[in-house]
């Protein structure tokens, strides 16, 4: 009979284990005055304070985020570049709100557009880039959507590229959330600009809107919003020794009071929280054993890196726990799922991950498929004991 590897399982996951040790409780969040808000560790995506996330609201100026993600796709798959010349059109030039002040018939890079709509919030660089790429804003506006879905903003729409009013115009704290980690993880090159604090272009300067660049040093991006309709937003991400956390704020009443509740909700996160790299994605963690297959056993692991995000000062008290088959019978493929992993902490369960080959195995000779199938029907009696 084939060797079981279940000892090599325990002594695997459970290193992390100190049962003895003892679980503190963390305060409850503070008191957040906005309409809605949430907080968010960017590597877990573990939610440590939040307040109707699914609310669909009026984004306002934080939709510049989403056209900001549409142009970097485009950038990122070479249909557009950053030295593109764009003719700004009556219509850019005309729309209301917050400017860059580009100039009708002018042709601007696509580089300082980008900067114009993300550092100073420029209605008319949103606009001229919409028509740039997709021929008018409503198209773009399709784009956007598209975008959207793929990144799961379920409770999202966008009917334009600014953030002006608009009928079933509207975002969830929560999608904001999604699309600020989608922006980090896959534009890391554009996210700094984000983090700019001034741009100056036609020989006139304007400041970030986003006062937490300067009031906090960990705060590097994201966006300032503000309608009548959408009191004031703000989207903002910090990162403190590693660890990276995202804010939003939506409907508060002031500049000032986007600035100081993000603030609350930062100093919150990282002085209570940390986030832990636990296990490393397509590391050998166990083996387990096959039947019927050109192989005796296969190597598990985690699909992805797995981070945890814990009250502070508790990663030795983690357990890991495993839910799994004694074995496997071929084909197996590479990425399928054969098990679960638990990681728990005071007896809660805290994440749950598929444990997942590493490996194709595939069916045996006739003479494996033969003597495997005597083998389990040996077992099915009972005769598990080795």
């Amino acid at each position: 009979m084939k060797i079981k590897h279940l000892l090599a399982l325990c002594l695997t996951f459970l290193v992390i284990s100190n049962v003895n040790s003892q679980v503190v409780n963390t305060p409850k969040p503070p008191s957040i005055n906005a309409n809605s808000y949430i907080l968010m560790d960017f590597n877990s995506e573990t939610l440590l304070a939040e307040y109707d996330i699914n609310k669909r609201v009026d984004p306002a100026s934080i939709t510049k985020m989403m056209t900001a993600y549409v142009v970097f796709s485009e950038l990122k798959s070479g249909n557009l570049s950053e030295s593109d010349l764009v003719t700004v059109s009556e219509k850019a030039w005309r729309t209301g709100g917050s400017k860059m002040f580009i100039e009708v018939n002018k042709k601007i890079t696509v580089s300082d557009l980008l900067k114009g709509m993300i550092i100073q919030s420029g209605n008319d660089a949103c606009v001229a880039l919409a028509e740039h790429i997709a021929g008018t804003e409503e198209t773009f506006a399709d784009l956007m959507n598209q975008h959207a879905q793929k990144l799961g903003m379920v409770n999202s729409n966008f009917k334009n590229s600014t953030g002006l009013p608009a009928e079933e115009h509207h975002i969830t704290a929560l999608d904001a959330a999604k699309l600020a980690k989608a922006i980090i993880v896959s534009f890391p090159k554009y996210f700094e600009t984000f983090s700019e604090k001034e741009f100056t272009f036609n020989e006139i300067t304007q400041h970030n809107r986003n006062t937490l660049l300067w009031r906090d040093p960990s705060v590097d991006g994201f966006k300032t919003g503000h309608t009548e309709a959408a009191g004031y937003c703000l989207v903002s991400t910090a990162k403190r020794n590693g660890m990276r956390l995202i804010s939003i704020v939506m409907g508060t009443e002031s500049q000032k009071a986007r600035a100081d509740e993000s603030q609350k909700l930062f100093n919150y996160g990282f002085r209570f929280y940390e986030t832990n790299l636990v296990y490393k994605a397509a590391e050998k963690r166990v083996n387990l054993e096959v039947w019927k297959g050109d192989d005796e056993d296969v190597d598990l692991g985690l699909a992805d890196d797995l981070f945890i995000t814990i009250p502070r000062g508790q990663y030795k008290n983690l357990q890991a726990k495993v839910d799994m088959p004694n074995y496997v019978t071929a084909p197996i493929k590479r990425g399928q799922a054969v098990g679960t992993l638990n990681i728990m902490l005071d007896n809660k369960t805290v994440a749950s991950n598929p444990l997942v080959a590493l490996k194709n195995v595939e069916s045996g000779g006739w003479w494996t498929r033969t003597t495997d199938s005597m083998g389990l029907w040996f077992k099915s009696f009972g005769d598990d004991d080795e």
